[in-house]
């Protein structure tokens, strides 16, 4: 499989995809989020905390975090000192506090103390892009979106099908390639599982890998390893 996605038309690209998703879902038929929330604020904040960070180190610092705050109005007296200690570990926290009080904030102000729940009105809160939205928005309101983590960025492109790392115009290829009611949310903790075990960033498993056969990276990478 040597194709690249300049190469392939649309059909052919979606017909790969769907055999790729199909043995990746039989692999991890258990993949889901790992973020832990009780409420679409909470799920809120503790993916404003994942970026550059583990699922898992945000779950240890939001078990202690949801205990002291559970409102958005918790967050916004919250002196800003104090919510920097509790989130210190999960990195960038300065600029991380100012995000989730100022979403907080917003979601006061301008949306009656509820969480948005379109694209539009949540990309107006502070701190919240596209991938955030997605999240909140596919596992909260019922509303599908693809969400662009680095493990999809890596392996949309290893697999051939976007030739790019914007994330916004990762999402739309990928739209038009996978299956939504079924898939749209799905697909990104597939992709996740997937990247943290075998298409892994730096040295790949591609020996062991089982959608080898439709990735055009492949034999390149073999060929380094």
């Amino acid at each position: 499989m040597k194709n690249k996605k300049g190469t392939e038309s649309l059909a052919t690209r979606t017909k790969r995809m769907k055999a790729i998703l199909a043995i990746l879902e039989r692999k991890y038929p258990q993949a889901e989020i790992q973020l832990q929330y009780q409420n679409p604020f909470e799920l809120l904040v503790a993916t404003i905390l994942s970026a550059q960070c583990t699922d898992a180190r945000v779950n240890i610092v939001t078990k202690e975090l949801f205990k002291k705050y559970h409102y958005p109005s918790d967050y916004i007296s919250a002196p800003t000192d104090e919510l920097e200690r509790y989130i210190f570990s999960t990195g960038f926290y300065k600029a991380k506090a100012k995000h989730i009080q100022g979403a907080a904030k917003a979601i006061i102000e301008r949306f009656n103390g509820e969480v948005p729940q379109t694209m539009d009105k949540l990309l107006e809160l502070p701190g919240v892009g596209r991938k955030t939205a997605n999240v909140v928005l596919g596992h909260c309101f019922d509303t599908p979106g693809i969400v662009v983590d680095t493990h999809v960025i890596r392996i949309s492109n290893r697999l051939g099908f976007v030739e790019t790392e914007n994330a916004e115009k990762i999402e739309f290829e990928l739209m038009t390639l996978i299956e939504k009611n079924k898939w749209w949310v799905a697909f990104t903790h597939v992709f996740i599982q997937f990247g943290r075990e075998t298409c892994i960033a730096r040295k790949p498993k591609c020996s062991e890998c089982e959608i080898s056969s439709f990735c055009p990276a492949c034999e390149k990478l073999l060929h380094n390893d």
